[in-house]
């Protein structure tokens, strides 16, 4: 399989629009050794070799997904007069930088044989926890608003491991992980949380066995998540931020990230301290990265310490082969 990194900052993007944080400010002072980051989310398509001109699937649907599609012509092959090649979309929560997307998808639709030369509404097929299907109705009412466009055809993620695969992206297998983390805001459940709220995914090629864990958002590792990042060849985890003080340090928010459900990389128990357990052999990226990480700066020394210790840092565009 061939996973496709869209976007890989947290919500707000690098530089974010409205901050002159020290990576912002540098960043678009061209002062700062790094790269401009969209909102996070994958591709995932079977590889092309076993599967000629399979289709994918996207996960997370952030704001910036037009510019990401347009930035990756894969996703737009153009077969048709009208095409894509998101075969659906799997939602790892109800976060608004992961679903606002799901409006720029509106206009999906298909041939229809009853008007030669039409189009017929072809609902978005959409895979999410019932938990985010729920919030997603009713504390931000994304599905409810695409019912006038068109609509969704919902798929439940089963939290006990059985797998799932979505039509049309033949040869992977997915499976899915409750995680500890946080809902959204406008989730009646943001401070008492539900199985459910945030999902890590294994994709397994079915043809070689090999697997990736992905967890953008990640605020605790259970055994249970432990045990599904040691048995991937490829693990994609929260790389908000570097310190669980960051956003009080940086002066741009009174919030901790493990408050805030991130697992922070530094420190006792960060996630550097998690990846260093993992198999030699495991290859081992942090997406989701907030503008404040000092990790965005490439001649940093937090930046230097990820390269010490194997850990690679997402970038837009980036692709990996299974």
């Amino acid at each position: 399989m061939r996973i496709t990194v869209l976007g890989s900052a947290a919500g707000g993007g690098f530089p974010q629009w409205n901050c002159n944080c020290r990576n912002c400010a540098g960043l678009r002072a061209g002062t700062l050794k790094a790269k401009a980051r969209t909102q996070s989310s994958i591709f995932i398509r079977p590889d092309a070799g076993a599967h000629s001109g399979a289709d994918g699937v996207l996960f997370n649907a952030s704001p910036d997904l037009l510019a990401q599609i347009r930035a990756n012509a894969h996703l737009q092959p153009g077969r048709g007069l009208r095409d894509s090649a998101i075969a659906g979309v799997v939602l790892m929560d109800g976060q608004i930088d992961h679903v606002t997307g799901l409006f720029m998808l509106r206009e999906r639709s298909r041939p229809a044989p009853e008007r030669p030369g039409g189009r017929a509404p072809d609902p978005l097929p959409l895979w999410c926890t019932d938990a985010v299907a729920e919030d997603l109705t009713h504390g931000n009412p994304v599905l409810r608003v695409l019912t006038h466009y068109c609509g969704t055809t919902h798929h439940a993620i089963s939290l006990d491991g059985a797998p799932f695969s979505v039509p049309g992206a033949e040869g992977i297998q997915f499976k899915a992980l409750p995680l500890d983390s946080k809902a959204a805001p406008y989730s009646p459940h943001r401070d008492s949380g539900e199985p459910g709220d945030n999902i890590g995914i294994t994709a397994i090629d079915t043809a070689s066995g090999r697997r990736l864990f992905y967890a953008p958002g990640l605020g605790a590792v259970t055994p249970a998540v432990f045990d599904a990042m040691a048995s991937a060849d490829v693990v994609m985890v929260d790389g908000t931020f570097w310190t669980d003080d960051e956003m009080i340090t940086t002066g741009v928010g009174p919030q901790r990230a493990r408050a805030i459900g991130h697992l922070p990389q530094s420190g006792p128990g960060g996630m550097l301290e998690v990846l260093a357990r993992l198999p030699a052999t495991t290859r081992k990226l942090l997406i989701h990265i907030n503008n404040t990480n000092p990790i965005l700066d490439e001649d940093s020394a937090p930046r230097a310490e990820l390269a010490r210790a194997g850990v690679e840092v997402c970038e837009d565009g980036m692709q990996i082969t299974l």
